[in-house]
Order: structure tokens, then C-alpha cells, then sequence
């Protein structure tokens, strides 16, 4: 079984910054991609970054300028850092994975529907 655990997360001022991390354990994987996503109270899930192997990144337009997302593929770790932080950033993140493809497999994991893996979550609140 695969576990993502994220870390992280904590309350700050609007301008500030966090640094999210996320690692899998458990069984050994190879993954196509790996992304976060959050959750505001009262909203749906949506896709914030993702980073596709070799090192490919899609952000979603709010967080485009001011969140950087990293990783290392062979040992399925990704980070993401947040500057500028807003009070609309506020939410829980959720690290995910998407297990291995072919080639020829068009990954573009903007959609969680692609994900595979997915951690429990980590609570990132704004201040204003």
C-alpha cells in the first residue's frame, strides 16, 4: 500500500510564505506525476500545481507567479512553495500521485480524476 504524507502547513499573515512537502512510503511506485490540490470549507476540490516526470509543470492561474512546485521522481517526493500568500489560499492541501503510464499516455494531471494516490491533507490558513 502507498501512503502520501504531507507537512508543512500552519497559519500565517497574508504575504507570507509556507512550504509544503510531501513523501510517499510503503510499497515502492513509479509515478507519471505528481500534484496538490486543496479544499477551501464549502468548496470542491481543485487542482492548485503539478509537476509530470522529467519536470513538466502546470499551475492553476490563481497561484500562477506565486507558487512554485518541485520534486524528485525517484523518490517521489514533491514540494510546493507558497509566496504572497492570500487569504483565499486558505484551505486544506492535498498531495496525490499519479501511478505509472505508458509513453504514450498523455498525463496531464490538472484533473484529480488521473490521480491514483492521495494523502491526507494538511491545513494551510491566511490571515488578513
Amino acid at each position: 500500500q502507498v501512503q502520501l504524507v504531507e507537512s508543512g502547513g500552519g497559519l500565517v499573515q497574508a504575504g507570507d510564505s509556507l512550504r509544503l512537502s510531501c513523501a510517499a512510503s510503503g510499497r515502492t511506485f513509479s509515478s507519471s506525476a505528481m500534484g496538490w490540490f486543496r479544499q477551501a470549507p464549502g468548496k470542491e476540490r481543485e487542482f492548485v500545481a503539478a509537476i509530470t516526470w522529467p519536470g513538466y509543470t502546470n499551475y492553476a492561474d490563481s497561484v500562477k507567479g506565486r507558487f512554485t512546485i518541485s520534486g524528485d521522481s525517484a523518490e517521489n517526493t514533491v514540494y510546493l512553495q507558497m509566496n504572497s500568500l492570500k487569504p483565499e489560499d486558505t484551505a486544506v492541501y492535498f498531495c496525490a500521485a499519479v501511478g505509472f503510464r505508458p509513453a504514450m499516455v498523455i498525463v496531464t494531471a490538472t484533473s484529480s480524476n488521473e490521480y491514483d494516490y492521495w494523502g491526507q491533507g494538511t491545513q494551510v490558513t491566511v490571515s488578513s
